[in-house]
């Protein structure tokens, strides 16, 4: 066999395509996968967001008002001295239920039992005095009808007999201002009720005008609030009804207090009385309720919310108010519309039923009101999913 080979610029030519067919190739690569890659389909969309709504439809609701309430004693009676002297005994344990009549305190009683000592000796020798000018007079009577002595004689027996007479009731009051003020060293509680932290310790020196202690009625208990006259005016005819014969308690909506803790307090109160005149600085009346508090739970300074419902509504419409957005004095919702599109309404609002809100202007009935209404934009496509009342009162607890 026979090799034949080629000249040697024919072989100087193949060995320089060979190269630059290859580096053709290397630069149309990416080109190539540019082209692969438009070649396959694009991605699909992402699909709406889904959102919980809820359909407004008309209702029958009770509407509650709430205010800010502090609690004070039925009764508070300050416990002070009649007679000054050294405290020398506290007879009660601090906070404890005390009774009426009860020994609180115990002002040394010496120099009182003194007087009354001293007083009781000068009662006595006004009787004597007494007992003498009788005998003059029932001696004297006789005689002087006998003219056997002056007239005059007689008569200076006779007023010195009323003299005596005025000396004894005089010395028999001293006696019992004496007697009452022995007794007033034993300071006794007014009413029953709960007895606060002494403010006199035991060797003060007391005066009818020291503050020893204070005892709080607390059962019932009372609650301050103040009305704006608006609301007073909606519900004066409530309030102002005659207490009826069987008892403090009115007869009106029911009151519930609800304690700083958050807890619901379990016996309802009922309206007492509002107060003669409206603060003309504030515009609003002061009024005063009642609870029961057997087990003394309550005490006076304790601040709470008393609500009541005070009126009915009939065709209201409520959204929750996780739904509601607060925007400078402006509130707002996010409804979907019928093309499941997202658009923002401005409302305005009433009273408050329980999580939810009452609208009075801005949403018409079968309206679809987002529930979480900041987690959507406005303009959003979404794809709502109903959901009921309870369901959002339920989560809206949590």
């Amino acid at each position: 066999m026979v090799v034949r080979r080629l000249p040697f610029r024919a072989r100087m030519v193949c060995s320089f395509r060979a190269p630059l067919a290859l580096l053709v190739v290397i630069a149309m690569s990416p080109l190539l996968q540019a082209c692969s890659r438009s070649s396959q389909a694009a991605p699909a969309p992402p699909p709406p967001p889904a959102v919980s709504v809820v359909e407004l439809t008309p209702e029958t609701i009770e509407v509650s008002r709430e205010w800010i309430a502090t609690l004070d004693g039925f009764v508070n009676a300050q416990i002070r001295p009649q007679v000054g002297g050294y405290l020398i005994k506290r007879d009660y344990r601090e906070g404890s239920m005390v009774r009426q009549g009860e020994v609180l305190f115990e002002i040394d009683p010496r120099p009182f039992e003194a007087a009354l000592a001293q007083t009781e000796a000068q009662l006595a020798q006004a009787q004597a005095e007494l007992g003498r000018v009788e005998r003059d007079v029932q001696r004297d009577t006789p005689l002087a009808q006998a003219r056997a002595i002056p007239q005059s004689q007689l008569d200076n027996d006779v007023q010195a007999h009323l003299a005596a007479q005025a000396a004894v009731k005089a010395a028999q009051a001293a006696v019992a201002t004496a007697q009452l003020n022995v007794a007033f060293t034993k300071v006794r509680s007014l009413v029953d009720g709960i007895a606060a932290i002494a403010t006199a310790q035991i060797g003060d020196l007391v005066s009818p005008s020291s503050l020893l202690t204070t005892v709080s009625q607390v059962n019932p208990i009372k609650a301050y609030f103040s009305l704006s006259e608006q609301e007073y005016l909606r519900i004066a005819d409530q309030i102002n009804r005659p207490v009826p014969a069987s008892g403090l308690w009115k007869t009106g909506p029911t009151l519930t207090l609800t304690l700083a803790d958050g807890t619901i307090y379990p016996m309802s109160g009922a309206f007492l009385a509002a107060d003669r005149q409206v603060d003309p600085r504030t515009g609003t009346i002061r009024i005063s309720a009642a609870y029961p508090n057997p087990q003394h739970l309550l005490r006076p300074g304790q601040f709470g919310r008393v609500s009541a419902a005070t009126e009915v509504l009939h065709n209201a419409l409520l959204v929750p108010q996780r739904a509601v957005n607060d925007l400078q004095g402006t509130s707002q919702v996010r409804v979907v519309g019928a093309d499941n599109k997202v658009s923002l309404k401005t409302v305005t609002l009433g009273g408050r039923a329980g999580n939810r809100w009452i609208v009075q202007h801005g949403l018409d009935p079968g309206a679809r009101v987002i529930v979480d209404a900041t987690s959507v934009p406005d303009g959003t496509v979404v794809r709502p999913t109903p959901v009921s009342v309870a369901a959002v009162n339920d989560s809206g607890r949590h």
